[in-house]
């Protein structure tokens, strides 16, 4: 088996790892936690139906295009974690920054989705740079708490170091992904395949944190 063919087997089944974890804690999990447990079950269910249609191809022997389904998965992502940070900031005027760029990368991937059955290179970059700036924007509310914390022990830094993580190590790719010659597609695609795992990994840890009080 291919390292990219193993590699893409393993991200899909790593979709599990947060699902469980969020079942394992699923008491000691906030609103916004089981929040994110509900987005990353609907990730998951994504991440494996396009896998399947790569595994049973129909008679023709090509895999089905999947690019609406993603074109759809990225409004679903602007989204949840749009709704989660307007949540966690806790600025009124930073709660309409992140109405603002999300409506402003919404518009960009709806404009994009008129060549709906392309690869969604546009609209993945912009809603890769929109999670960028929101999880530097609560890196920097956490950083400056009011009272102390140990951010470490804190659900919600990990959720965001995920976030931090996947967009600023994918957006390149994403960016180019759809120049990449076919031939050459699986090798580049190992990056966002242990990127998803280790987020996944990232996600499980927030997941499984429980609440800590506030010194």
């Amino acid at each position: 088996m291919l390292v990219s063919v193993l590699l893409m087997n393993i991200s899909v089944m790593s979709g599990l790892f947060p699902l469980l974890a969020a079942a394992h804690n699923y008491k000691h999990l906030d609103s916004l936690m089981k929040l994110l447990a509900l987005f990353l079950l609907i990730s998951a269910l994504f991440d494996w139906s396009m896998w399947l249609s790569y595994q049973f191809k129909p008679h023709t022997g090509h895999p089905l295009n999947t690019n609406p389904l993603l074109h759809v998965y990225v409004i679903l992502t602007i989204g949840f974690f749009g709704l989660m940070y307007y949540k966690l900031l806790s600025k009124s005027f930073l709660k309409k920054i992140v109405v603002l760029l999300a409506a402003i990368t919404v518009a960009v991937v709806l404009y994009n989705a008129k060549n709906l059955f392309d690869y969604p290179s546009v609209s993945n970059t912009a809603s890769s740079l929109l999670l960028i700036v929101l999880s530097l924007i609560y890196f920097y509310q956490l950083l400056n708490p009011q009272t102390f914390i140990h951010i470490e022990k804190q659900g919600l830094f990990w959720f965001n170091s995920g976030v931090l993580f996947y967009s600023a190590v994918n957006i390149f790719l994403f960016m180019l992904f759809s120049k990449i010659p076919d031939k050459d597609k699986a090798d580049y695609y190992v990056i966002f395949s242990i990127t998803n795992i280790i987020t996944n990994l990232i996600y499980s840890v927030a997941l499984l944190c429980k609440p800590q009080k506030k010194a």
